[in-house]
């Protein structure tokens, strides 16, 4: 089911991206403003609008921490903003001064990414504000970009229809040519990492004037080769689509079309959910909460509707446990989550194993096969995906699920970014290192480096939150 909550009319142009943060929703247009709502009660916030580029602003990004947020516009600009106080904390001027239709974080918030209409792209050390490196492409215009959630690659697309992966040295690691016929017009990373023991996969929707959504599968090898094949082509509408973005937990997948519908897919399975169909003109923008069961959808019709899904946040864990951090779960927690889940026939195993909250979250598939003695690959595979979708929907506890350590399920005191990409609390991953022979603890990759960033950003965030609750 789903249901139009409400239709916000403040833009005087059209609305060209939508972007959430956990309590906020920002939203910008051709007017030149960004808005700025709270997603309690989508009221606009005192500062907004935000008025600081001088031509129309094409998209914009928040920071993992919903700290800042970044925007791009004609200008050849894109601006970074405090969500404390609505000003601009920086003003990047995208070298070669081409209007800048693009703009991506990396979920460390480490990296920010800018792709303008010469097919330049600019990378950026996002703490510092400095430009680290620069690429292009020729004859074309970058108008899509998405961030892998280990925040180690990402993915542009162009007006030339091709989607190329580009690591944070700017070099090309695949090239998938034709990926869209006339144009390449949104790509989105699912929120997820599968991993085996040569390789990490990704997911990424794609889609473009040739009126598809398509969803592919990107093999990262341990060897540094990629790979990237092409899983489902999505045909539920008619006219060219020009967003796509997947839910927190990655099991939905929304899409706007010049055919001014909204659809709603089963990303896992390809299946068309829902066609929703309020808006008068094309949709251009949309946007899935991370927190909340929430979609924002923007139009050339100049608003925004937020519509309510039952299908975000689940909530599946019973009243008992719905107050309790996964990692403050009992023995008997856990057992009775593996019943609702349809895993009964594991709770023995669990039990004699003496395995908690702490302990599900950290299981990994050699623990699960060597200490468990679970022999089914299927078994063990829909195990993991059932901890994964544990870890999404913490989110709805109340603490942000980027605040805890992946390894801990702790709100961390010192994040530090490893060699992965990912933040883990200090003491967790240098002992985590110090005993696992180097691998990563959330791709079972060996880290290339133990070399340990201080995550400064994020040790600001959570102090912050903290003093707020």
């Amino acid at each position: 089911m789903t249901s139009l909550i409400c239709t916000l009319q403040d833009h005087r142009d059209d609305v060209n991206w939508c972007a959430f943060s956990g309590k906020l929703l920002a939203t910008c247009s051709g007017d030149k403003t960004l808005r700025i709502y709270n997603t309690r009660d989508f009221s606009e916030l005192p500062f907004s609008p935000l008025s600081g580029h001088g031509y129309g602003v094409h998209c914009c990004c928040f920071s993992t921490c919903g700290q800042f947020l970044a925007s791009c516009s004609t200008d050849a600009t894109t601006l970074v903003w405090s969500m404390d106080t609505g000003e601009i904390e920086a003003v990047l001027e995208h070298p070669g001064r081409s209007p800048v239709r693009i703009c991506a974080l990396s979920p460390d918030s480490a990296h920010l990414v800018s792709g303008a209409s010469d097919g330049t792209l600019a990378l950026w050390d996002f703490p510092s504000k400095q430009l680290r490196k620069t690429a292009a492409v020729s004859d074309t215009t970058m108008v899509a970009c998405s961030f892998s959630p280990c925040s180690q690659v990402f993915m542009t697309g162009s007006t030339y229809g091709d989607l190329r992966l580009w690591n944070l040295d700017m070099n090309q690691l695949h090239a998938e040519k034709n990926a869209h016929d006339l144009g390449v017009t949104c790509c989105t990373f699912a929120p997820t990492i599968l991993s085996g023991d040569q390789v990490v996969q990704f997911r990424l929707a794609s889609c473009g004037q040739d009126s598809h959504l398509k969803i592919w599968a990107i093999n990262k090898f341990s060897s540094g080769a990629c790979k990237m094949q092409l899983l489902h082509t999505l045909t539920g509408q008619s006219a060219p689509v020009l967003s796509c973005a997947y839910s927190s937990d990655g099991r939905l997948l929304v899409s706007g079309s010049v055919d001014k519908t909204v659809t709603v897919y089963d990303a896992e399975n390809a299946v068309l959910l829902y066609t929703l169909n309020q808006h008068e003109r094309y949709v251009t923008a949309c946007s899935c909460s991370p927190t909340s069961p929430l979609i924002a959808t923007g139009s050339m019709d100049k608003t925004v509707n937020i519509w309510r899904l039952e299908d975000g946040c689940s909530g599946k864990t019973s009243a008992g446990r719905s107050k309790l951090l996964v990692s403050d779960w009992s023995e008997g927690d856990v057992s009775a989550w593996l019943v609702e889940e349809g895993l009964g026939g594991l709770v023995d195993k669990f039990t004699a194993n003496n395995i908690d909250g702490t302990e599900l979250l950290s299981l990994t598939k050699e623990t699960l096969a060597s200490e468990l003695h679970i022999e089914s690959v299927g078994l063990r595979s829909k195990l993991l995906r059932k901890v994964e979708e544990l870890k999404s929907d913490s989110v709805c506890s109340g603490i942000p699920d980027e605040f805890l350590c992946p390894i801990t399920r702790e709100l961390m005191r010192e994040p530090v970014i490893a060699a992965d990409g990912y933040s883990y609390e200090r003491d967790a991953i240098e002992s985590w290192i110090n005993t696992k022979n180097r691998s990563s603890p959330m791709t079972n990759l060996p880290l290339l480096t133990t070399l340990l960033t201080p995550n400064h950003t994020l040790k600001m965030a959570i102090g912050r939150w903290k003093t707020s609750h």
